[in-house]
């Protein structure tokens, strides 16, 4: 489960390629406030190779850089929101959207959080480190993640979302140029963004099974909201 929560089934609903879409599209209306080209806005440049992996239509694509970028009639603002708190049984919880009316989400996330308990800004965000992380591949076999990240400026590593993978952590200040030193090292980038992973992680073991049943309910239900992009949770493994 780890610092971004994975809700049982995840690669089936990952066929849900609305969801997935709703997602991507937000993340490049954002990206593209920095500029429109993806070849001078490296984070724009990553999202929309995640998008094209899925098969985002053209169409919608180019709907987003225009909602980001300004362009046409229907350019979109959205705000990034965090919400803090607590799922059953006192396991913390950051859950990150981004939404164009926060009039909308918070009370949404209220509703969300009934079975839990929804804390003020800071309540759970001193008990997550906020760092950069890159999901990287090899391109060959062989290569050394550990003297990749020490040559490439990363402060840790550990194993990716994919087998074979390695996401590295950074300083929050210095995720692009850690991305942009991993290719020279060996490592395609496959993803990143600044996100959050708990210092101290509770053991699911520790949770009897109608416990953690309860929280994994409780993700779902967060996770299934249209303006969430990242749920992040007090969980090891």
């Amino acid at each position: 489960m780890g610092a971004q929560w994975k809700a049982k089934g995840k690669d089936l609903a990952a066929s849900a390629r609305g969801k997935i879409f709703t997602k991507l599209v937000k993340e490049i209306t954002v990206a593209a406030r920095n500029g429109a080209d993806p070849s001078s806005n490296a984070r724009l440049r990553l999202v929309v190779e995640q998008a094209r992996k899925v098969s985002m239509p053209k169409d919608t694509l180019d709907r987003a850089l225009k909602k980001g970028s300004g362009v046409g009639d229907d350019a979109t603002h959205y705000e990034r929101v965090m919400y803090e708190g607590f799922a059953p049984h006192q396991v913390a919880v950051m859950v990150e959207c981004l939404t164009d009316n926060v009039k909308r989400t918070a009370p949404e996330m209220r509703v969300l959080f009934r079975k839990g308990q929804l804390g003020t800004s800071g309540s759970v965000a001193w008990d997550f480190d906020h760092l950069g992380m890159i999901e990287a591949a090899p391109t060959k076999p062989g290569i050394d993640a550990e003297t990749a990240a020490i040559e490439a400026g990363a402060q840790d590593l550990e194993p990716g979302e994919e087998e074979g993978n390695t996401l590295f952590l950074t300083d929050p200040a210095e995720l692009d140029l850690v991305s942009r030193a991993l290719p020279a090292q060996g490592f395609t980038v496959l993803s990143m963004k600044l996100g959050y992973k708990p210092k101290n992680p509770v053991d699911p073991a520790s949770l009897s099974p109608e416990a953690l049943e309860e929280v994994e309910a409780f993700l779902a239900a967060i996770d299934a909201y249209d303006d969430v992009q990242e749920v992040y949770v007090g969980l090891a493994g």
